[in-house]
């Protein structure tokens, strides 16, 4: 596989520090408020990676955090907890929030067929691991109490600024204007590893800890969590690209002066999708959530099938026109795919394999989910039984997401109801789907039958045999299919 690295700015062949093996992690949501599908199509994007990764024969280790403290609504560690302030809108505990928003963020996974990682860890749960770490910056001189809290001191790495080292102004993209400046800070781009109550008094959630009671910056989470669970060495660090500067530049700083070697090689960073208006927000303009999608009468994968026609990298602009065009798409591919009968034929494993190698190709290079969009329309069209295209198709979609067989196969068992209409009281089930002609030669048939013109009955059936329709009988009507 061939995959962009935000760290390098290139694209190379993908390596493991254990051969065949990938620990993976993902930044996951900060639960105070509904995901919008801007925050989504990140989460969908790592989830066609690390399916790929497994169809590719990988075995991969995903973890993600669930941020419930921590997280200011400044990226530059200032203002008060998101945690915090969505307990306040709702006027509910910070705990209630946490899990009522977790459980939303997965049902709209569910919605989008975005896979559970391997371990999912609230940052709550990690606190040990997050002091543990920060006491060992502090012995090695990387960190420092200033004002009642823990700093990272940003002045003592050789190198800070990891993704974009050439244009400072350009990583600022998560501090926001209008926010008083931290007296405390020795640097302007050190960073909070801990808070105490020097800080904030109404803060919900506390612990106690060398410096105090207090609690993590947002951090030290993912460092911290990722450590715990998938060891010293990560291979792949996934996000949204508004992560790469501080969050993960953040972490990158306080993992490798903590462990004393690198950490992680490989970053993964998915472009925003904005609206016609700019960038999308949960503070502006539609709330666009998977619930709103649905309530406009959209399919949730009709949004997934949106999202795998662009580049994961390319910013990816949202309109219900866009939304409207994929969908068109989506259903028109599901109908050809349901024309295709489950019985048809064996399986070529050869052409499959073939099939296999061609989709790992192109999806290999870089996540080029449009071009394996293009591998299903290339095996529809190709000179095989449907038995074979079927599971190709199959194969395919356990990493593009689709549901393109159970989906055809459902929309196959509602043309037959439908196919399944009363002729003058006389039901015409078509097992390959609705036929137009074909149903009119056995409704004439039917009708000949009726006259007791059983010589013209027998030529439309002769017919129909010669079309390799095989039809049957049954009490009420009769059923056909293709043989």
């Amino acid at each position: 596989m061939y995959l962009y690295n935000s760290a390098t700015h290139r694209k190379a062949e993908f390596t493991t520090h254990t051969p065949g093996h990938v620990e993976m992690y993902t930044c996951g949501p900060t639960v105070y408020h509904f995901a919008h599908i801007g925050n989504l199509r990140s989460y969908l994007c790592e989830d066609v990676l690390e399916k790929f990764l497994r169809y590719a024969g990988y075995s991969v280790n995903r973890v993600m955090n669930i941020t419930d403290v921590g997280h200011l609504t400044s990226d530059a560690d200032e203002g008060e907890d998101k945690m915090l302030k969505g307990a306040r809108r709702e006027h509910k505990s910070v705990m209630e929030i946490a899990q009522f928003y977790t459980d939303c963020f997965f049902d709209d996974c569910r919605k989008l067929n975005i896979k559970r990682p391997d371990t999912v860890q609230p940052a709550t749960g990690c606190v040990d691991e997050y002091i543990k770490i920060i006491s060992g910056l502090m012995e090695k001189g990387y960190a420092y109490f200033a004002g009642g809290n823990v700093y990272f001191d940003t002045s003592k790495l050789p190198r800070y600024y990891v993704f974009n080292a050439h244009d400072k102004d350009a990583l600022e993209v998560g501090v926001r204007d209008g926010v008083e400046a931290d007296s405390n800070k020795r640097n302007s781009n050190d960073f909070v590893l801990w808070f105490t109550k020097s800080k904030f008094e109404d803060q919900a959630l506390k612990w106690d800890s060398p410096w105090g009671t207090g609690y993590p910056g947002w951090h030290i989470e993912c460092s911290g969590i990722s450590l715990k669970y998938n060891g010293e060495y990560l291979d792949l660090h996934c996000g949204g690209v508004d992560n790469a500067f501080p969050h993960h530049t953040n972490e990158i700083a306080q993992s490798e002066s903590y462990l004393g070697h690198p950490w992680c090689p490989w970053w993964f960073h998915v472009a925003h999708l904005n609206t016609s208006d700019g960038k999308m927000s949960k503070s502006a303009g539609e709330f666009l959530t998977v619930s709103l999608l649905e309530e406009k009468g959209y399919d949730p994968l009709d949004y997934r099938f949106f999202c795998l026609q662009s580049h994961y990298r390319k910013m990816l602009v949202f309109t219900w026109e866009n939304l409207d065009n994929a969908r068109g798409a989506y259903k028109k591919l599901v109908k050809r795919v349901a024309a295709l009968d489950p019985d048809g034929g064996t399986v070529d494993e050869a052409l499959s394999e073939q099939f296999r190698e061609k989709f790992v190709a192109v999806v290999g290079n870089d996540l080029n989910t449009a071009s394996g969009l293009s591998l299903f329309y290339d095996v529809l069209k190709a000179d095989a039984s449907d038995a074979t295209k079927r599971s190709i198709i199959g194969g395919f979609d356990s990493v593009l997401g689709l549901s393109l067989l159970e989906k055809a196969d459902a929309l196959r068992q509602q043309e037959r109801k439908s196919a399944t209409a009363s002729h003058d009281g006389y039901a015409i089930t078509g097992e390959s789907g609705p036929d137009a002609e074909i149903e009119a030669l056995i409704l004439s048939r039917y009708q000949a039958k009726k006259a007791k013109d059983f010589a013209e009955a027998d030529r439309i059936r002769d017919e129909l045999r010669a079309r390799g329709i095989e039809l049957t009988d049954v009490p009420g009507g009769a059923v056909w299919k293709r043989v």
